[in-house]
């Protein structure tokens, strides 16, 4: 993680290997090594060494979370790829400002093939786009016809056509000279 008020783990340098505050592990720290389809987290508790190896996919997304300001600092907006049990949560971004913490969001939920969450101020977790399995559901665009790569193929006449209409009785024609030329 960078120095100062901005930590930040780059999405596109994965893997990435970093050390995380850890209160229960031997020397405080835990090493994580994150891929692009997995995360072992590696610490060692009372001398014994252990390492969980876990898919991206055990994870729940990535999160945005808001920290509120403490006596001991200010409050800060957190990216988190969550997991159902907290302590293998980790921080990815996190900046005492928003302006780059959608981008990131984005990016993250990109590269790691994961939903994009936001957590809720009960500490809940929803999704903010409505989504069925893994697509995401949206209100349908019109397509726009000079878009398409097909545009010089099709003939723009037959859009242009529009059905007749019937009278309401039909003209019949009885008794007159035929127009055709026969000889």
């Amino acid at each position: 993680m960078g120095s100062g008020r901005v930590e930040r783990l780059d999405p596109m340098a994965l893997p990435l290997r970093f050390e995380v505050v850890d209160r229960t592990a031997d020397g405080r720290v835990r090493h994580v090594e994150l891929h692009r389809e997995r995360v072992v987290v590696r610490r060692a508790v009372a001398g014994i060494k252990m390492a969980v190896n876990l898919p991206v996919t055990a994870y729940l997304g990535v999160a945005i979370r808001i920290e509120p300001p403490t006596h001991d600092a200010d409050g800060a907006v957190v990216l988190v790829l969550e997991h159902p049990d907290a302590a293998l949560s980790l921080t990815l971004f996190r900046a005492g400002d928003c302006s780059d913490i959608i981008a990131e969001w984005r990016s993250w939920g990109r590269i790691l093939g994961l939903p994009l969450l936001v957590a809720e101020a009960d500490g809940s977790l929803r999704e903010p786009f409505p989504r069925l399995g893994r697509i995401r559901v949206d209100t349908p665009v019109m397509r726009r016809r000079r878009a398409t790569a097909l545009k010089r193929r099709r003939p723009l006449l037959p859009l242009r056509r529009r059905l007749g209409t019937l009278p309401d009785e039909p003209v019949v024609h009885r008794g007159e000279r035929e127009i055709i030329a026969r000889n």
